[in-house]
């Protein structure tokens, strides 16, 4: 059953050395050639050796390959695994230090907010290829487990642009399953559950142990300082809207506008360290890396032993592809009625099985309709995200910034502008469809004091407004 596994971005050590790790602790994936791809020679090089040596040493059966070329590692693969972020750490600092001039406060700012947002312009160009390269040269049937952020925009756009088989992959709802599990004090191979929603803000619509209702108990815990103070952000979302979501508070900080749009609410809500809501606490610890790994191998920290496999859901996905076993996660899919009150077209994170006859997303239905209005406000804005990314057109780079939850909430429209002109410039060698254009200015009106509205002649039917204004004026001269 030995398969050909392409990984496009593989310098990206964390990712790639876990997702292979996970590969050859699966028996029905044995003996499969792993295929290495990034455009970074040494990176490459060092994580090809690091992969020879992962197979030696854990007894492992397989092979690796290492290219610089996509398509020669696209060629003949059954699964193609995308865990590439463009720019890297000199495109994300953009990402957050300009906002952050403007006064956008960004916690992470990689998947929704003017980095989302930048983040996507950049990788669709890329990620479009990879597409084409597997509709040309991959096995038939191939399949892409699509890992770049922004998962949700990447994915809709995607989903616009081409037809090839591919599922979005997070690991928010595993990690969020633990954590839930400690509070309400059950095993987690125990618990039944739901999610519905989009990446980063899917909902635990279901909760159970053993057919009892878990809400409750979560409920009154999330009532105790101890552990609101574990989650804000997503403790007082709980609270107000019903339902536990599956994203941090670092992350969800972004996704709304009551949290970090002054210093009050950061204050309130963005007190504790690091993606408890702490401002730049990504941007920090991707400088922190770049810094570390300019001067050492970063695979020199790395263990080559193989114990057990973690909670991404990849491996185990081929391994249903490969056995015909049925394997249920969530997946980040094109809306096709799947939750009827989301955009049909836009990314929606629902139960999905894979099987040896692809991906089969499962209908939620209607959400509540107050979590699908917290959705519909990041869906608006991935919408025009993955317009802009696909089409170049740089009036969509504005309007997808307007209607940012956060960078609105703190942002007048022409301060957006200004912000995304001032990082379109910044970014122009990753963002080739962009060539040659600029986000035209909209210069402040000067209105002298003198200056009188234009009078325009109104139907009387219609002129309420005056006939108002007139009446007032009339009692007012009367008393």
């Amino acid at each position: 059953m030995s398969k050909k596994i392409a990984f496009i971005g593989a310098g990206s050590v964390v990712f790639t050395k876990t997702l292979m790790s996970d590969i050859m602790a699966t028996p029905a994936l044995a003996g499969s050639e792993f295929a290495l791809m990034d455009p970074d020679t040494p990176k490459i090089g060092r994580m090809k050796k690091f992969a020879e040596r992962m197979l030696k040493e854990n007894n492992v059966p397989g092979t690796v390959t290492a290219t610089l070329d996509r398509r020669e590692a696209i060629t003949d693969a059954d699964f193609i695994v995308v865990i590439f972020q463009i720019g890297g750490f000199d495109a994300y600092a953009v990402d957050y230090e300009v906002p952050l001039k403007y006064g956008v406060d960004q916690c992470i700012g990689d998947s929704l907010g003017p980095g989302g947002l930048f983040r996507c312009l950049r990788v669709m160009p890329e990620l479009i290829k990879v597409a084409r390269d597997m509709e040309e040269v991959a096995k038939p049937g191939a399949v892409m487990l699509q890992y770049a952020n922004p998962m949700a925009a990447n994915c809709l756009a995607l989903g616009k642009a081409t037809g090839v088989p591919f599922v979005g992959l997070c690991h928010g709802v595993q990690t969020t399953l633990d954590l839930l599990a400690g509070y309400c004090g059950v095993p987690k191979e125990e618990i039944t559950f739901t999610c519905g929603g989009i990446n980063h803000m899917d909902w635990f619509l279901m909760l159970q142990h053993k057919g009892r209702d878990l809400y409750p108990h979560l409920r009154e815990v999330f009532e105790k300082p101890e552990y609101y103070k574990n989650e804000k952000v997503r403790g007082e979302v709980f609270r107000h809207f019903g339902y536990f979501m599956t994203e941090s508070t670092g992350h969800l900080s972004e996704y709304l506008p009551w949290f970090r749009k002054n210093a009050k609410a950061l204050d309130l809500y963005c007190d504790e360290p690091s993606f408890g809501g702490e401002s730049g606490a990504y941007y920090k610890y991707s400088k922190a890396l770049a810094v570390k790994y300019a001067k050492h191998d970063p695979l020199e920290f790395e263990d080559p032993k193989i114990e057990s496999r973690s909670v991404e859901y990849c491996s185990y996905i081929m391994e249903a592809v490969v056995t015909g076993t049925p394997f249920r996660f969530m997946g980040n899919v094109r809306n096709e009625g799947y939750i009827t009150n989301l955009p049909d077209g836009c990314c929606v994170e629902v139960p999905t099985f894979a099987d040896s006859c692809g991906f089969h997303p499962t209908r939620i239905g209607a959400l509540p309709p107050q979590l699908a209005a917290c959705c519909m406000s990041n869906v608006q804005e991935q919408i025009l995200t993955a317009e802009a990314a696909l089409t170049g057109d740089t009036e969509h780079v504005v309007h997808a910034a307007a209607m940012d939850p956060l960078a609105g909430a703190v942002l007048t429209l022409k301060e957006i502008r200004d912000m995304c002109s001032e990082m379109l410039e910044a970014q122009r060698r990753w963002l080739p469809q962009f060539e040659g254009k600029k986000i035209e200015p909209k210069p402040t009106i000067s209105i002298p004091e003198d200056c009188q509205p234009v009078e325009v002649p109104l139907d009387p039917a219609l002129a309420i407004n005056k006939r108002f204004g007139d009446l007032l004026e009339r009692k007012t001269d009367e008393e």
